[in-house]
């Protein structure tokens, strides 16, 4: 089987980890440069990600999490953040790094800005949060493709109180509202769900070629 294949087939979402085993820092280093290179609609990153390891916080976060012992056990809690404005600043802010990567002169890039200007900003503060937050999901998947390639567990969850993470980590002071989190690290010799076999629709059922 292909490698990278052999990966997300080894990979579940761990329900119980081993809190004995921490990601080293040179693994969780690959992994934030993963998420780095993500894709984002028009290369806008409209989001912030957190990783956090102490405990004291994650305690506190556990208890609006459900109570899911991933929170607390994991090496590390992955929290994405995304923006819940998008205004002149976010784009120009873009086209400067874009202006100063590529040593492009920022006056070449006004026809860029401005076109993403008239497709974003008259969106409303509804749309546009919901935009920004479909953004997360993409570095959410290449953590954990990158995390199965190096052979570390993770878990995406949805499980947990937006509002009571963004008090607790003070996101909205920060512009931002917590969209999806993530748990990483090695699962517990005790999680019987390492052990069921992969469910997944047919090709024939999920695939359409035109």
């Amino acid at each position: 089987m292909d490698p990278y294949l052999k990966s997300l087939n080894w990979r579940y979402a761990t329900k119980k980890f081993d809190d004995k085993k921490k990601v080293s820092q040179e693994d969780l280093d690959t992994l934030v440069h993963a998420m780095q290179l993500s894709v984002s609609s028009y290369g806008l990153q409209p989001y912030h990600v957190f990783i956090i390891s102490d405990a004291a916080l994650r305690e506190q976060l556990k208890s609006v999490s459900w109570g899911q012992s991933q929170i607390t056990d994991a090496s590390h809690l992955i929290v994405f953040a995304n923006k819940t404005a998008v205004d002149d600043e976010l784009i120009d802010s873009y086209l400067d790094k874009v202006s100063e990567t590529r040593g492009i002169p920022k006056d070449g890039l006004s026809g860029y800005g401005d076109f993403m200007k008239s497709k974003l900003l008259p969106l409303d503060d509804g749309t546009k949060a919901g935009w920004t937050a479909r953004q997360t999901y993409i570095a959410l998947g290449n953590l954990l493709s990158a995390a199965a390639s190096l052979q570390i567990d993770a878990c995406p969850m949805e499980g947990f109180e937006p509002e009571a993470y963004n008090e607790i980590l003070g996101l909205k002071e920060k512009g931002l509202n917590a969209a999806v989190v993530a748990t990483i690290g090695y699962r517990s010799e005790a999680d019987e769900t390492q052990h069921y076999k992969k469910v997944r629709r047919s090709k024939k059922e999920l695939f359409t070629h035109l």
